[in-house]
């Protein structure tokens, strides 16, 4: 008698078509390409791959970790997609495992950065000498 749980009889799924159901991405063609591209990892039964083909398939209980945007995303699949409905039915597919975006005070620009007003013009040689001075950037020093 087969065990039902294991990772090989669970439903599964080409990873560009979950993605599209599941609204990470616009179009099928896009979540293919970025398959292909090598930057999305699935950790599926203990196991941890790198996928690189659109065909490769996902599972119930996989964790999909992908860069997308300026943020890293974390989602553990929960079911397989039927069709690309609307984003309720979407949602329904994964559990978002991502860390929660900074806030505004957390991204703000550092208090070292130089900056000059607005419209001021370009720099002079003196402004640029003070910019580099100010960053550590000491030509002198590279003479060794």
């Amino acid at each position: 008698m087969m065990n039902a749980k294991s990772p090989n009889h669970l439903p599964a799924q080409r990873i560009d078509k979950w993605l599209w159901y599941a609204r990470i991405f616009k179009s099928r063609s896009l979540a293919a390409k970025f398959v292909e591209t090598g930057k999305i990892r699935v950790k599926s039964g203990g196991q941890r791959a790198k996928l690189q083909k659109a065909a490769q398939p996902v599972r119930v209980g996989d964790i999909l970790t992908f860069p997308h945007g300026n943020r890293i995303r974390v989602f553990e699949v929960k079911a397989p997609g039927k069709r690309r409905g609307p984003a309720i039915e979407a949602q329904e597919l994964y559990n978002d495992l991502s860390p929660p975006m900074p806030t505004k005070e957390e991204i703000k620009i550092s208090d070292t950065a130089p900056s000059r007003p607005r419209g001021e013009g370009r720099p002079t040689k003196r402004d640029r000498r003070a910019l580099d001075k100010l960053q550590g950037d000491d030509l002198q020093d590279t003479d060794e």
